[in-house]
């Protein structure tokens, strides 16, 4: 064998035994002839020493090494010795009480001089993924990687234990509408058509509980063709669950204690349960968003009622028109400079706003408060803004007007910008808020394209008080769905529902959705034809493994925590990929680029 030992597990008990420690070379130190030199591997550090004495060769040899150098060393375990009364442990490594005495060196493999540092951080992220097989392993990303692996597996036992089989889905599957764009691949025994890779195996795992399978689960890799973000790969894993005779609490009552466990794993703590259930329009109205981060204030109030006949009329303009007026106060922060309001102004405008309304308090005086809208206020509607955000000397607060979702969007990302701009998340990060989020609307109509579609998708099941209401287009907003999403920390972790599992409230469902037959039958022909045999009623929820080691790890970006992400380009650097083909290739699948004809035009 290589060795007898990891470099992590070495301790005073091992005294006067002989060992064999393989590794890197972490660092090298020169004490006048005599060698010390950290060896690593992924347990851990032990400090090697050559001396002439044990072996003349060895240190001679231990001379030429330097760092990541691929080495085997024998020797001798002591006790670190005293120097002049003093103890020479070091309390920064686990075998800080010992040393390995060398008696042998191989060098097993020479490194070259690194493009990068690996004891030192890099912004350079390009850099990083285009050596990322030295990236990792720097003990961060060593650790984080070992992490993701501890909780998938305690993902597997949790569920294997609950009587759930792991069942794998095709990856080369059927492109269907609805969702992110597809990635297509063709298919060279059939020329002219494609297969599609998954962007979530929906549609299999739920004809599995029309098989009979009842309880299923599986690590799946998922794929998306779109814009890429911190939280966003093209390709990513998720934890799929699917079972058959269940609701939505015992749905929750299964992920609460899976996540407890993985939360034991990564934190050592414990997480009580059950989590809070929060209303969707609750989450919405009081946070402007669907997965809020509760560990601070500034909480969306109501001033309808306060602006009803308000002699502001963009205020006036935007209730007679249905719409709503809502301010969050952002305590302490009337010291908002320039740059910053601009700042606020540019998120308003991104989510929607027409522009940014806000007052600077400066003192009870309302005379000294700078805003450029206070002068519309009359006395009764300052004094009730005053009372119901509580405003003190020192606070700003920021006015949103317009249709409820707008304002929701808009003083919801207001309020996460200022958050970031206070710090007020400081001194929190070990805070666990996890809930669940309930009661989505069913069905979301989009202006730009003039058509419903579904907020989840179009497997997921109308709450049973409102089925009827699919039969009525001006009653399609106030449609629940069964469907849930858990949070942690405005985080969503993942999502699901219960779903359809009757064929003919299937194919209402798509008819709502803008799915005729024809297409119904072309698309979805294979489940709405299992319906028909028998389907049991099945829920279930998908859990995005990649954020979730995220957040567990404590990192800001999944590419963080997995092994070979692409950059934000969808770029792999490493590997150069994605890359040109050979004319050959394409011409076997009956394909032609246009690039270069796009190019000659």
């Amino acid at each position: 064998m290589y060795r007898t030992h990891h470099c992590n597990e070495l301790r005073q008990s091992h005294a006067g035994e002989t060992v064999t420690l393989c590794g890197w070379v972490n660092t090298v130190r020169d004490q006048g002839g005599v060698i010390f030199i950290d060896i690593r591997d992924r347990e851990g550090v032990t400090q090697c020493v050559f001396r002439a004495e044990e072996n003349e060769e060895a240190n001679k040899l231990s001379h030429t090494l330097r760092g990541e150098d691929v080495i085997q060393v024998t020797g001798r375990v002591d006790v670190r010795p005293e120097i002049d009364g003093q103890s020479t442990f070091n309390d920064k490594i686990d075998t800080g009480e010992v040393e390995l005495v060398a008696t042998e060196l191989t060098v097993l493999n020479k490194a070259e001089v690194l493009p990068f540092q690996l004891d030192k951080e890099l912004s350079n992220e390009d850099l990083r993924m285009k050596h990322r097989y030295l990236d990792l392993r720097r003990p961060r990303m060593s650790k984080n990687i070992r992490l993701r692996g501890d909780i998938t597996n305690s993902i597997r036992n949790n569920l294997a234990e609950q009587g759930f089989t792991e069942v794998e889905t095709p990856i080369l599957s059927k492109s269907t509408p609805e969702g992110a764009r597809d990635f297509l691949v063709p298919a060279r025994l059939s020329p002219g058509k494609f297969y599609a890779l998954p962007q979530a195996p929906q549609q299999y795992k739920q004809l599995l509980m029309v098989a009979g399978v009842e309880r299923y689960f599986q690590i799946a890799r998922c794929f998306r063709d779109e814009d890429l973000r911190a939280d966003r790969q093209p390709e990513f894993t998720q934890v799929d669950i699917e079972a058959s005779f269940v609701n939505s609490d015992d749905i929750f009552t299964l992920i609460e204690g899976m996540l407890v466990d993985i939360f034991k794993v990564s934190h050592g703590v414990d997480v009580p349960t059950p989590f809070e259930r929060v209303d969707y329009w609750h989450a919405m109205d009081t946070y402007g968003s669907d997965k809020p981060d509760r560990r601070f204030g500034s909480e969306i109030v109501d001033l309808t009622e306060v602006f009803a006949d308000s002699g502001f009329g963009v205020f006036k303009k935007a209730i007679e028109g249905g719409g709503v007026v809502r301010a969050i106060n952002a305590k302490g922060f009337a010291s908002v400079s320039t740059g910053q309001v601009k700042r606020l102004e540019e998120c308003a405008k991104e989510a929607g706003a027409g522009g940014l309304a806000y007052i600077q308090v400066r003192g009870e005086d309302v005379s000294k408060w700078r805003s450029p809208i206070i002068k519309f206020f009359n006395e009764t509607e300052l004094e009730a803004i005053k009372d119901k955000l509580d405003i003190e000397d020192g606070d700003l607060i920021l006015f949103g007007c317009d249709k409820r979702q707008t304002v929701c969007d808009v003083l919801g990302r207001l309020r996460l910008e200022v958050a970031e701009m206070c710090g007020w998340l400081e001194g929190k990060e070990d805070i666990l808020d996890f809930f669940w989020v309930v009661d989505f609307p069913l069905l979301g109509y989009d202006e730009e394209e003039g058509k419903w579609n579904a907020v989840h998708h179009p497997f997921t099941r109308p709450k049973a008080d409102d089925v009827a209401k699919l039969d009525d287009e001006s009653q399609w907003a106030d449609i629940r769905a069964e469907a849930y999403d858990v949070i942690l920390n405005g985080n969503e972790l993942g999502g699901g529902s219960i779903r359809i599992h009757e064929s003919d409230l299937q194919s209402k469902m798509f008819s709502v959705l803008g799915i005729d037959e024809e297409e119904q039958a072309e698309n979805f022909g294979h489940i709405l034809g299992a319906f028909a045999y028998g389907a049991p009623p099945h829920g279930g929820i998908a859990l995005g493994l990649d954020r979730l080691v995220m957040l567990a790890a404590g990192e800001e970006s999944i590419r963080e925590v997995i092994a070979f992400p692409k950059n934000n380009k969808g770029n792999d650097l490493m590997s150069a990929s994605p890359a040109e083909v050979d004319f050959k290739q394409l011409r076997e699948l009956y394909l032609k680029s246009t690039v270069d004809d796009k190019k000659k035009s």
